[in-house]
């Protein structure tokens, strides 16, 4: 298994397209249940099999991720080839994940407050397991609007 196996929640929101994948491999319902039943492992196999699909689909579609704490924000631009990183990093006690804490930051940006990074990194491995490590490591899917507009302050 490439990801992680999706939730059971999961699996009952998406239950119409595991049928579907289930048809594509010419398993009825019926040879379904007897597969959990009688075959557990094979019908496990096939879980994680959907899981992996699922996942490869929805990460190739993820164009920025976020990972904010009150002192420092890592926001990634991901591409096809590399992913861009912008840190942003309070160099005093203010919490930039607050609406206090933004708005000082807007006032700040150029004060020895701050500190600001960018870099840029080719993927070492598979753009989309890449993704899914920064997921596993705290990263949340965003609509890219702080890396944007850091990128903007910092001609990007």
């Amino acid at each position: 298994m490439k990801y992680t196996r999706l939730t059971k929640e999961q699996f009952e929101e998406l239950h119409q397209e595991f049928a579907r994948f289930l048809a594509s491999q010419s398993i009825t319902k019926d040879e379904w249940e007897l597969l959990k039943n009688e075959q557990p492992h094979v019908a496990e196999e096939e879980l994680d099999v959907f899981s992996d699909l699922i996942w490869e689909g929805a990460l190739a579609k993820v164009m920025y991720l976020e990972n904010l704490s009150p002192q420092q924000w890592f926001l990634f631009k991901l591409e096809k080839e590399h992913m861009s990183l912008i840190v942003v990093k309070a160099l005093n006690s203010i919490d930039l994940t607050s609406s206090m804490g933004m708005k000082w930051l807007e006032k700040h940006l150029d004060s020895k407050e701050v500190e600001l990074f960018k870099s840029q990194k080719v993927y070492a491995t598979n753009r989309n397991l890449e993704v899914f490590q920064l997921i596993q490591k705290g990263a949340v899917i965003s609509n890219g609007h702080l890396f944007e507009s850091l990128a903007n302050y910092l001609n990007l």
